[in-house]
């Protein structure tokens, strides 16, 4: 195989792996080739997008966020208290929680502290936050948001709309900007970065406020389409946007990132759970044939990628 045909295999993955799950969902359930089947199958994908381009942000610099799950569920539960009850006050303190995240990054970058460490730790903090905020799970969504989610878009379902244009929008600043490709150049090679005049520091606190704001979206989202929430509602999300980011392209070592395929690994991880639900599966083994299918697609990735190298 030449490494031309490697490389474009490599990038096209998580297309292919959404086709063929689309493909064998059709498959099991003919009804699913709808404008109704399609939104049912993909409508819990919109946070999960968000949630994934977090993480993406986040790897961009060559970091790994495991508190992504429970910044969500921190999210969903003001959403449907604060945000619900005392809107200004909502919208402050999910602002409070941009500058936090921010501020983490500062941190990590200031003391040279491992940032797995320090979002596993951030990941106790926002739990906490959420059990205080809905000790219990309930809450009400505000009606606009759940309206805004409820949007029936002409042709194509909302999910689809949203994942095209949030994928447009971040290859647009991530990969056609000069903001975009210094950002991508701290993770690949901070110290051209440092020497061409860029604070580190500036660069560091502005991808962790980036992805606190995906952070919040994700949550609204996730808030709007559950109408409820408790403390514990996105604590798998931290799982899921680490394979949606590294399935869709995204490097541990920083600098190589990739929007749209971010975005695609997302519905992957979407599709992934609805495939295993038609195939009526103990839920007990639903977990670990999820997980070897993401194995599977990422040993997949990791050969193409020796090819291309060779």
């Amino acid at each position: 195989m030449s490494t031309t045909l490697a490389r474009r295999l490599r990038a096209l993955l998580p297309a292919i792996a959404l086709a063929l799950l689309l493909g064998a969902i059709f498959w099991l359930q003919p009804r699913a080739m709808s404008y109704f089947g399609l939104n049912l199958l993909l409508n819990l994908s919109i946070p999960i997008v968000f949630a994934t381009l977090s993480q993406m942000l986040v790897l961009t610099i060559g970091d790994l966020d495991l508190g992504i799950g429970g910044f969500v569920s921190f999210v969903a539960c003001v959403a449907v208290t604060l945000l619900a009850d005392s809107p200004a006050f909502g919208v402050l303190v999910l602002a409070g929680a941009v500058l936090a995240y921010a501020l983490v990054g500062a941190l990590v970058q200031l003391r040279r502290l491992p940032a797995i460490v320090v979002t596993l730790g951030m990941s106790f903090v926002w739990f906490g936050l959420a059990v205080i905020v809905l000790p219990s799970p309930g809450g009400t969504t505000p009606a606009w948001l759940q309206a805004a989610l409820r949007l029936k878009t002409p042709l194509v379902p909302l999910p689809i709309v949203v994942a095209a244009a949030v994928a447009a929008v971040a290859w647009f600043l991530m990969m056609r900007t000069s903001f975009g490709a210094v950002l991508r150049g701290a993770g690949g090679n901070p110290v051209a970065v440092a020497r061409a005049g860029w604070s580190l520091l500036t660069i560091r606190a502005t991808l962790y406020a980036l992805a606190g704001c995906m952070g919040v979206l994700s949550g609204l989202t996730l808030a709007g389409l559950s109408t409820s929430a408790d403390a514990n509602i996105a604590l798998r999300y931290t799982l899921l946007s680490i394979a949606g980011a590294i399935l869709g392209g995204s490097e541990f070592t920083g600098g190589r990132v990739s929007p749209v395929g971010a975005v695609l690994g997302a519905l992957v991880m979407t599709l992934a759970a609805s495939f295993l639900a038609f195939l009526r599966l103990n839920p007990d083994w639903q977990i670990g044939v999820q997980g070897a299918i993401l194995i599977l697609i990422l040993a997949l990735r990791a050969g193409l990628g020796r090819l291309e190298r060779a």
